[in-house]
């Protein structure tokens, strides 16, 4: 299994990863949303996956290999769904440019996988005359292919291989079914060695290469006259799935069920992430104390113990709530639901004045922003898209869990509000990610009807059937979201907390180290503490604070480095229980709505920077969100 890779990764790099001509060959895989595409490159790599980001962008590439018998190898990479090539968003950009070679430390693929969602044949095979045009071998992969036959479905294969000149196999990702057929092809692409292309058996099939004029709707004909030849027959409509979006998309009962499901996935939070979140803490802890222990009474002891393992080792602990965060939103966009959460979600948006395709990125925003914010090119409206991308990171990220886990820990009691349903400490979260929405769609209330005034347009959405999701999919995106948290674990908040303990330790006073308040670091949260101090913070929040502008969650690892120090002893003091003695409740609530509101990371502000072609809008959110939190605070400190 290879190591992972992360932002701003090196051009050598990305070129070493993917591998130069007269290396392994390289096999795309392409298809629309939804269609099963990374199911089955999951399957067909397991756990030899490498993530990294495409030059030039933040945007996740996925790059696998496939181990083919005779020790033979080629590599698969995962490009993004789209449904053609019209580079109207980033997505299809990057699309189009490595299928055609043009995408900086990637060659042209030796051949392509096209996926598509069987059931939904006629709308799905509208991306294959951009593919076919690339005149590289193809293999069109009839995904969800158990879910046609079961609803009464079906279609000829071999007609339609035949007119679209490429092979055809059938397939059902989820439980792997069909697999041997792609890895024959996979094999043969492999046996040829790269930049060996053989061309498709018949190019573009007669009549579907068309000029730029009318293309849309004369490739739409010719597709559907394709799709007849081969004896097509639509499934039934899904009767499981009409039950449920009866209720699911009810005008009342629709925003119930969401706020159920919501209410889940806080509480699980707070409730099975507990027994993990203790396993992880006693091999922190432990291995801090053997560490204390084991080695001698030198500078580097300080440095390992109450520096690296107090600051790293406080934000690793929240890993299992973050795990179960993205288990549920995994979950939800694999069982088609998310689509159901956008359509409950623009009748709201249509009156503060949003498209519903603002959504989506939106929702993406409770991961990252950055790739949220880029998936805001999706909206063609641009004041649309640049009131998508200023408030896109009022949505609580990931980055900002391990801060509230840490202070609703620490100050909130841990009692049942609504019986088993829902205690104390998850209905806090609730509303802090509540907090976070309100704010937003307040915000984009006022801008458009300031700054971006303009009329919402209409939002159209496919809905895909409700499936089951895949056990291995799940498992393997977790796994992918546990080297990014931990390898950011291990970058940045290590550098951060090399750099706090180094400044705890000067300037030196009769051959000892000075008191905390002394350092270097303490002199300088003093300078910080008079601007915070209306809000119930001391330096030591200040600091976390400065250092928080690097990643949201670093703020837990410095405190974590700075009471390490101050506490001086091997076995230094529990976090929360420092917090508890130099916070009230009432700051402690100020500091969390602090983070709810502050934008509190540079590398959202620098992609802002670089979507929006200048400072103008970045500069007008960092300082309206800084002024809504210091606002915020002060309140809290007051009220409670």
């Amino acid at each position: 299994m290879g190591a992972l890779h992360s932002e701003g990764e090196s051009q050598a790099g990305a070129t070493a990863l993917l591998g130069e001509p007269g290396d392994t060959p390289l096999v795309a895989m392409i298809g629309p949303p939804n269609s099963g595409k990374t199911t089955l490159f999951n399957r067909l790599t397991g756990l030899r996956q490498k993530v990294a980001n495409y030059p030039g962008v933040t945007v996740e590439k996925h790059v696998g290999s496939v181990q083919l018998p005779d020790y033979r190898e080629l590599r698969l990479v995962d490009l993004p769904g789209v449904h053609g090539f019209s580079a109207r968003t980033l997505d299809e950009r990057i699309t189009r440019d490595v299928l055609e070679g043009r995408m900086s430390g990637l060659r042209a693929p030796d051949a392509l996988v096209l996926t598509v969602d069987s059931t939904r044949l006629e709308s799905q095979l509208m991306l294959v005359e951009p593919v076919l045009e690339l005149d590289v071998p193809t293999l069109l992969v009839l995904n969800m292919s158990d879910e046609l036959k079961a609803r009464g479905g079906s279609v000829d294969d071999a007609i339609l291989a035949d007119r679209l000149g490429v092979e055809v196999v059938r397939t059902n990702a989820r439980l792997g079914e069909g697999l041997e057929a792609v890895r024959e092809f996979l094999g043969r692409v492999a046996v040829r060695g790269p930049g060996q292309v053989q061309r498709n058996a018949t190019n573009v099939p007669e009549g579907l290469a068309l000029p730029m004029m009318d293309a849309f709707t004369e490739r739409r004909r010719r597709v559907r006259t394709i799709v007849e030849a081969a004896r097509f027959v639509p499934p039934r409509p899904s009767g499981p799935s009409e039950r449920l979006d009866a209720v699911c998309l009810h005008r009342v009962w629709g925003p119930l069920v969401f706020l159920a499901v919501v209410v889940l996935v806080f509480q699980s939070i707070f409730t099975w992430a507990v027994p993990l979140m203790d396993g992880v803490d006693f091999l922190v802890s432990g291995s801090g104390e053997w560490l204390a222990t084991t080695l001698p009474d030198t500078w580097f002891r300080s440095l390992l113990v109450h520096g690296v393992w107090s600051g790293v080792g406080s934000v690793v602990i929240f890993l299992p709530q973050i795990l179960i965060l993205f288990l549920f939103l995994g979950i939800l966009e694999d069982s088609g639901y998310m689509a159901r959460a956008a359509v409950i979600a623009d009748r709201l948006m249509y009156r503060v004045g949003l498209q519903g395709r603002a959504f989506l990125p939106l929702l993406s925003g409770y991961a990252c922003a950055v790739p949220a914010i880029l998936a805001a090119r999706t909206i063609d409206d641009e004041r649309d898209r640049l009131a998508t991308i200023f408030v896109t990171p009022f949505m609580t990220c990931s980055a900002r869990l391990p801060v509230y886990a840490l202070l609703i820990a620490a100050f909130i009691p841990n009692e049942p509000l609504l019986g088993p349903f829902m205690n104390l400490r998850a209905a806090t979260l609730l509303g802090l990610y509540a907090l976070g929405i309100v704010a937003a769609v307040g915000t984009a209330f006022l801008l458009k009807r300031t700054l971006l005034k303009a009329k919402a347009g209409s939002f159209l959405m496919e809905l895909p059937p409700y499936r089951i999701p895949s056990p291995r999919s799940l498992a393997l995106r977790l796994v992918d979201r546990s080297k990014i948290f931990l390898k950011r674990a291990g970058r940045i908040i290590f550098t951060v907390a090399i750099v706090l303990w180094a400044l705890t330790q000067f300037p030196r006073v009769d051959a000892g180290p000075p008191h905390i308040d002394d350092s270097a670091l303490g002199r300088m949260g003093q300078l910080i503490e008079p601007a915070i101090a209306p809000l119930g913070f001391d330096w030591r929040i200040g600091v976390g604070l400065l250092t928080s502008l690097a990643a949201r969650e670093v703020i837990v690892g410095t405190l974590g480095t700075i009471y390490g120090v101050e506490d001086g002893s091997d076995n230094s003091m529990d976090l929360q229980a420092a917090l508890q003695r130099d916070l009230t409740t009432g700051s402690a609530i100020g500091l969390l709505i602090f983070f709810v509101f502050a934008l509190q990371c540079m590398s959202t502000v620098a992609v802002m920077r670089r979507e929006t072609a200048g400072w103008k809008w970045p500069a007008l959110q960092f300082g309206y969100m800084l002024a809504l939190a210091y606002i915020g605070a002060f309140i809290a400190v007051r009220v409670f």
